[in-house]
């Protein structure tokens, strides 16, 4: 009887994955320390370059004037309130600060109103020359206010403008007010219109879609406008003393250097290391306070429009 052999079983072969490529010894990781680790370092190296002269001036305000004036010795860290309850002191400074706080809200507030408007119609209604405008709108910017004083001063005389707050409140608003103009158009036109489009189909007018609509999206843009024109106004010094005679309606920078001590006009620098550190206050406060919508306001419209 013949035996009946099977042939043999083919052993299936195994398959050998290739190796994972190894990762280079701390390659996404190293290079995202590297990355904070820069971005820290050079966040504190622009803070030091804002912070260093705010503490400087905190440090010559609590220095007697002599001192000020003169090379650092071993008395630059001997620091009292002298110069600071001397300016509390002055009733010229409240009412300063009371002049300056008037001038600066006034000017910020008409200033966002107006560019707001502005800028929503050279964003949004098309009409002749609108590029035109716009760009004699971007002229201005580069013409610094110092070289028109004179014609200002003229026409606003005329006007019976000088000598009082509302003079000085159109005239801070008409300088601030391109920028502003600026800021805006560039934030409506990253607004998608399909949004007013919308509100159109439901019977909503243009007045009630800039109120209820754009409003909360365009508040980064309008908070830049109104920032820069406070800032710009509450530090300003040569239109304050151009355009104002009268001592009781001087803004807080002009009082500031009529702070005087001694004969011939010497100047107490200590009153007014003092005196700038208080105005410096308000602006460091509103800038941090809204730093984000400040931000967000420039960035808005960067790419767009």
């Amino acid at each position: 009887m013949a035996t009946v052999t099977s042939a043999p079983r083919a052993v299936p072969a195994v398959r050998r994955s290739a190796p994972a490529p190894q990762a280079a010894p701390g390659g996404p990781e190293r290079d995202t320390r590297v990355k904070r680790t820069l971005y820290v370092v050079g966040g504190t190296l622009a803070a030091l370059v804002f912070l260093v002269p705010l503490a400087v001036a905190f440090v010559r305000a609590g220095q007697p004037g002599d001192v000020i004036v003169a090379a650092p010795d071993d008395r630059f860290l001997d620091l009292s309130w002298v110069n600071f309850r001397a300016v509390i002191d002055q009733p010229e400074v409240w009412r300063g600060i009371l002049n300056s706080g008037i001038v600066s809200v006034s000017t910020a507030v008409l200033t966002a109103v107006l560019a707001t408007l502005a800028g929503y119609g050279f964003a949004r209604f098309p009409f002749r020359a609108r590029g035109v405008l716009f760009g004699l709108v971007l002229v201005t910017l580069m013409v610094p206010f110092q070289a028109i004083l004179t014609p200002l001063y003229l026409q606003m005389n005329v006007m019976g403008l000088t000598d009082s707050l509302l003079g000085l409140v159109l005239f801070y608003t008409t300088v601030n007010l391109p920028f502003g103009i600026f800021v805006m158009r560039n934030t409506f036109s990253a607004v998608p219109p399909e949004l007013e489009d919308s509100a159109h189909v439901d019977g909503a007018g243009t007045l009630r879609i800039l109120v209820s609509v754009l409003r909360p999206l365009v508040v980064p843009g309008t908070a830049t406008a109104a920032l820069y024109a406070f800032l710009a106004s509450w530090t300003e010094f040569l239109g304050a003393l151009t355009f104002l005679t009268d001592s009781s309606l001087y803004t807080l920078p002009v009082s500031l250097v009529n702070l005087q001590q001694g004969a011939y006009g010497q100047v107490n620098f200590g009153l007014l290391a003092a005196g700038s550190v208080i105005a410096m206050i308000p602006c460091v406060i509103l800038y941090v306070a809204l730093q984000r919508f400040y931000v967000a306001g420039l960035a808005s419209g960067a790419v767009k429009g």
